[in-house]
């Protein structure tokens, strides 16, 4: 029996606090608050080691010979993100650099190649990903790398959110779609954290309205993704001592303002119902960032859903390169 989502009354903006005594001295604050939350809610920015290049040097030195596109993608709100698009070369051993979304130059290989886009989550980068690329480059599959605005070496913003994730995999979808390297009508997305559940919140956008994407996504593989926004945000206050009755729902209504989504439009539990595509859902049972309770919860939400648990906590790094085969089944069946 799937849990109950949190009660949306409780999360609507303006709503939990307008009828109590510290109402006003609260709507004073609000400046004070905004800046408070941006300050502590501002993602830390990982460098990659090592860097993607040199990650891509190392596996082809072992069994793959790979080609490398470095791109810089113009996002939705006019920031730059940094992309890498990794393809198995046909014609030998290279490294190729490209600065635009695309390579006009690039000679395609014989047949395009099913592509899957990776996202990491909060305060990571696209390097992080990587013991899930490996083992899709040695299956034949286009990887896409892609570090979230604020993050890695993207640009930065005042603020990013799970929506602008979202934006981000759009942007970098479209490049990926365009690729004369890449089958349009195989791609997969697969992300983690809140790449995961930006990857569910595109999916379902692409869902609903199938011309708003640039092509179609044919799967999802989601690792540790949480269940509802509203309940990460409980956490985190709790683990600040943030006094819920006091602070806690003008933070919680402030913050969907602040994004401009409610969380209940965007709560993976509620994301995932809607896909029609299958979804592989990786979670570790030692997760104390995000409760297996979440998964099972996903798992009832979309009954098409696949559940794969893995002996890991929420960093799924290790764990990733051993399920490698599973997940490259999953995506093979998925995209033919």
């Amino acid at each position: 029996m799937p849990t109950p989502a949190p009660d949306s009354r409780r999360l609507a903006p303006g709503r939990a606090d307008s009828h109590s005594p510290l109402a006003w001295p609260l709507r004073a604050l609000r400046p004070l608050l905004h800046r408070a939350l941006l300050r502590g809610l501002r993602a830390p920015r990982l460098a990659h080691d090592p860097p993607i290049a040199q990650l891509a040097q190392l596996a082809q030195g072992t069994r793959h010979a790979l080609r490398l596109e470095t791109l810089r993608l113009r996002g939705a709100r006019g920031q730059t993100l940094a992309a890498w698009l990794l393809t198995q070369d046909l014609r030998g051993p290279a490294h190729a650099s490209a600065t635009s979304a695309t390579s006009a130059t690039r000679e395609p290989s014989a047949q395009p190649l099913p592509a899957v886009l990776a996202m990491h989550g909060w305060g990571a980068n696209a390097s992080t990903l990587w013991p899930a690329v490996d083992p899709l480059l040695a299956a034949g599959f286009a990887v896409m790398l892609v570090d979230a605005s604020c993050h890695g070496e993207s640009g930065d913003e005042d603020f990013t959110s799970l929506p602008r994730f979202a934006e981000d995999i759009a942007t970098a979808l479209e490049a990926l779609c365009a690729h004369p390297a890449v089958d349009r009508d195989r791609i997969a997305l697969l992300g983690h954290s809140v790449g995961a559940g930006a990857a569910l919140l595109h999916a379902a956008r692409s869902t609903e309205n199938p011309a708003a994407g640039p092509c179609p996504v044919r799967a999802v593989v989601s690792l540790s993704a949480f269940a509802h926004p509203a309940e990460m945000m409980q956490r985190w206050m709790a683990e600040h001592r943030i006094p819920r009755r006091v602070l806690g729902n003008a933070i919680l209504g402030h913050v969907q303002q602040v994004i401009g989504e409610r969380f209940e439009r965007i709560a993976p539990v509620n994301t995932i119902a809607a896909l029609a595509c299958p979804v592989l859902l990786v979670h570790g049972r030692h997760d104390t960032t995000v409760p297996m309770a979440d998964a099972l919860r996903l798992r009832d939400a979309q009954p098409r859903a696949e559940l794969l648990v893995v002996d890991a906590d929420h960093d799924l790094r290790a764990a990733l390169a051993p399920q490698g085969a599973r997940i490259v089944a999953f995506l093979q069946r998925a995209l033919g």
